[in-house]
């Protein structure tokens, strides 16, 4: 027997289209709407926005990613317009964008 779904997809297009009168200006966008995600981390070492982390994770999932190491790809991929666009920050020294990344160990 198949399992029930549990996407809230159907849900949230049931959703959307109960308001099709609804113009681009009203609606939040990702990044606006993240930023209301509560931050659950220490603020001490804490590099990036959780809000910029979730937008670039969930940018890259939209764009085909299937895995962790697919998304940090996609986010090391990324041209520099898209990252200002999605809240990157711009590394204070070199003329990149300063993007998430696993941490290394002190060893390398």
């Amino acid at each position: 027997m198949p399992a029930d779904a549990s996407s809230a997809i159907p849900l949230a297009l049931d959703q959307l289209r109960e308001h099709l009168d609804v113009g681009p200006g009203e609606v939040p966008g990702l990044l606006e709407r993240l930023t209301q995600v509560p931050d659950p981390r220490d603020p001490r070492g804490v590099r990036h926005a959780l809000s910029v982390v979730l937008t670039l994770t969930a940018c890259a999932v939209l764009a085909g990613a299937t895995s962790l190491l697919a998304v940090g790809e996609w986010i090391a991929d990324a041209p520099p317009q898209v990252l200002e666009g999605l809240g990157v920050c711009p590394d204070p020294v070199l003329p990149r964008r300063l993007v998430p990344a696993r941490r290394r160990s002190a060893g390398c």
